[in-house]
């Protein structure tokens, strides 16, 4: 039998909430203090965009479709569970022009990085990253986490927003669509 947990309502009166502008790291794509999420079909591009994102980025230069806005560079934290970091990341990088000082990747040699992992929370405060890159989602959720279970995710996806709004930093998060045969990838 499960137990029911009596939680205190508490209600929040619209009239008393603050209304504030999103900050934006990249208008109207990429916001701080939130998630997003980069998804579509293997070979895409998806990687390479996220890649010549963070060159950018990392280099103060203008965004596609915002030549006019001006950019301070950022620091990011790079994670990726499919690409090797030596032979694949690194060279790419340096190919979009990178300033790779700007760039760091959590050491997951001891252990696999979760979206849940403190040192995601500790890489940020160590480094002011302002934007985090996690490729692909589906390596990152946990070990424990059913990704078809909804309610397991969205416990999961709330604790990596409560990170990004704390730090305001931009998370952005690489997906692969499933491959259902047949079905076109906005039903996936």
């Amino acid at each position: 039998m499960v137990e029911k947990q009596n939680v205190e309502l508490k209600l929040i009166h619209m009239e008393d909430v603050v209304s504030k502008e999103v900050e934006w790291l990249w208008y109207p794509y990429i916001p701080y203090g939130k998630i997003t999420i980069i998804e579509g079909d293997p070979g895409e591009g998806k990687t390479t965009l996220v890649l010549k994102l963070a060159a950018a980025l990392s280099m103060g230069l203008p965004l596609p479709c915002d030549d006019d806005k001006e950019y301070e560079p950022i620091h990011i934290i790079y994670q990726t569970a499919e690409d090797g970091i030596e032979d694949t990341i690194k060279p790419r990088l340096e190919k979009a022009g990178a300033d790779c000082s700007m760039i760091r990747v959590i050491d997951e040699t001891d252990k696999e990085l979760s979206m849940t992992d403190d040192r995601l929370e500790q890489a940020i405060i160590e480094t002011g990253a302002r934007l985090i890159i996690l490729d692909p989602i589906q390596a990152y959720v946990g070990a424990d986490i059913n990704m078809n279970n909804a309610n397991e995710v969205r416990s999961v996806m709330a604790q990596l927003g409560r990170v990004a709004e704390k730090y305001d930093c931009a998370i952005l998060l690489v997906g692969h669509m499933n491959k259902g045969t047949g079905n076109k990838s906005s039903y996936r």
